[in-house]
């Protein structure tokens, strides 16, 4: 059990490391096969800033550029999606990264989904841009990250039955603390970025005006750059974040496969375990433990999503909060096929 603990531990931390201060925590139809990475950078995109603005006049769509002009109308109550037809033999586990901090409310900014079939170990991760707009069952309207902090995992449960038809079946909470120092641990780690970066820095690598860039292609980092790498902000999207955070945690799947963390992973779960929390069991982790060697062995088999800035549209609230409408046309076939891994 501590061994796939371990890591999904790692792959929880890997994934809050964009964007998070640390913190301490004590349809029914069919649709056709839509595989494909997302997100794919654009060599020829402008980058947009986060949050995104709405224009008076449409703007085509592309891969970091969201829709504006939103063909509905969101309402205090907008209707209750249909449950999706998925497998049984699949268990979702929803990966959360917090802002958490003593006296202070907290938002999830980082939400990804890992679904594993427990027949074939065949895995997805979904990403969820933390500014999409949704129903909170109950309450009102809100920014999906904040599920969480209204209701914890029973209102996060019934805020994802809702708006996207299915029901996650686990959490696993956690930080980016000590994010820096597993991954030197691991003598660092190679990044193949599909893009370039530039934006402001502190490491030893930033030019006289304090800037740091790097890619694209084959990457060598250590902790404080692949730190830097996914929480960059300030030059790029939410989108592109979502993009580097899974370079990241590839190839850190990758590093871990070479240096046998199977074996390892009591000793980084002990490191670990007190910034998780979890609701995963010990019986449904020894059952999918099982699979831990294959997906870390084959991460190519690792199929990764994200609701991205074609399965959304920009918008502004009455109160004027900039944020992102769901697509339910677009997304739901995306986690039709995403939660149906086989």
């Amino acid at each position: 059990m501590k061994k796939l603990f371990a890591i999904f531990v790692i792959f929880g931390l890997t994934a809050t490391a964009c964007n998070l201060p640390a913190i301490e925590l004590g349809k029914q139809q069919s649709p056709q096969a839509i595989s494909r990475l997302l997100v794919t950078p654009d060599p020829n995109a402008t980058a947009t800033p986060t949050p995104f603005l709405p224009s008076d006049a449409p703007v085509q769509t592309g891969v970091d550029q969201p829709t504006t002009e939103p063909t509905i109308t969101p309402t205090a109550t907008p209707t209750v999606r249909p449950t999706l037809a998925l497998s049984k033999d699949v268990v979702k586990i929803l990966l959360l990264g917090s802002d958490w901090r003593p006296n202070s409310g907290f938002r999830t900014d980082v939400m990804m989904l890992v679904s594993i079939n427990k027949k074939t170990g065949a895995t997805s991760v979904v990403s969820f841009p933390r500014d999409l707009f949704v129903t909170l069952p109950g309450l009102k309207q809100e920014r999906i990250n904040t599920a969480m902090a209204y209701g914890g995992f029973d209102l996060t449960q019934e805020m994802f039955q809702y708006n996207f038809g299915f029901t996650p079946d686990y959490y696993l909470l956690t930080n980016f603390q000590g994010f820096v120092s597993i991954i030197d641990s691991l003598g660092g780690i190679t990044v193949y970025a599909g893009s370039q970066l530039s934006d402001t820095c502190s490491l030893p690598i930033a030019d006289e005006e304090g800037y740091c860039t790097i890619g694209p292609g084959r990457l060598d980092m250590d902790g404080a750059t692949a730190l830097w790498y996914v929480r960059s902000r300030y030059s790029t999207s939410d989108f592109d974040r979502t993009r580097r955070a899974q370079e990241v945690m590839k190839a850190t799947f990758f590093k871990l496969m070479n240096l046998n963390a199977v074996a390892r992973a009591p000793e980084l779960y002990n490191a670990f375990r007190n910034n998780v929390e979890t609701n995963l069991s010990l019986d449904v982790a020894v059952s999918l433990a099982r699979f831990a060697p294959d997906i870390l062995s084959n991460t190519d088999k690792i199929k990764q999503y994200a609701i991205g800035p074609r399965e959304v549209w920009a918008w502004q609230t009455p109160e004027g909060a900039q944020v992102l409408l769901p697509n339910p046309d677009l997304i739901e076939p995306l986690l039709f096929e995403a939660l149906n891994v086989e």
